[in-house]
């Protein structure tokens, strides 16, 4: 097995994507063309995660509670944000479902795209083609929402975030 060097942010996402087609069978082609990543990378991303323990030996399952584990302690601190300026993009963190039923705010946090129905502060998303990926999959796109929530909310925001990806987990 190669060595680990590092997780890398896009990493995160396609345990997610694995996660969120619940039991279904996948193919490396089809995270591919789905979360706009090559190949090549979904299979390196898959390495390291198996590495770190983040994904079965069979290449086949997440490990949901290492998983859960990661975004609770150490995600924010790995792969952390700041807000940007203000732009049109896609709502995230809690500004975004589910989080925008449970809390109530006048600052609202987007990932810049040009299909963006929403003006806010710009957060980078984990991989560039990523708030397009979120366009295709509401599944994908909430878990993808609460884990920004995990990276830039403040403790209250983080508790919610946590235990809703808990559940959808």
């Amino acid at each position: 097995m190669k060595r680990h060097n590092g997780m890398r942010p896009h990493d995160i996402a396609i345990l997610l994507k694995i996660v969120s087609m619940k039991k279904q069978q996948w193919l490396i082609k089809e995270l591919a063309f789905n979360l706009k990543i090559s190949p090549g990378e979904i299979s390196e991303s898959i390495n390291r995660s198996v590495i770190a323990g983040l994904m079965s030996y069979d290449k086949k399952s997440v490990n949901k509670l290492a998983l859960l584990d990661f975004l609770k302690s150490g995600f924010r601190y790995v792969f952390p944000v700041q807000p940007g300026p203000l732009v049109r993009g896609i709502a995230t963190a809690h500004s975004a479902p589910p989080l925008n039923k449970e809390i109530v705010s006048d600052e609202y946090f987007v990932w810049p795209h040009h299909n963006g129905n929403l003006r806010g502060m710009a957060i980078k998303p984990l991989y560039p083609k990523l708030p397009e990926a979120c366009l295709n999959d509401y599944v994908f796109y909430e878990l993808m929402a609460l884990t920004d929530a995990l990276r830039i909310g403040k403790v209250r925001e983080q508790n919610i975030a946590f235990n809703l990806l808990k559940k959808k987990i």
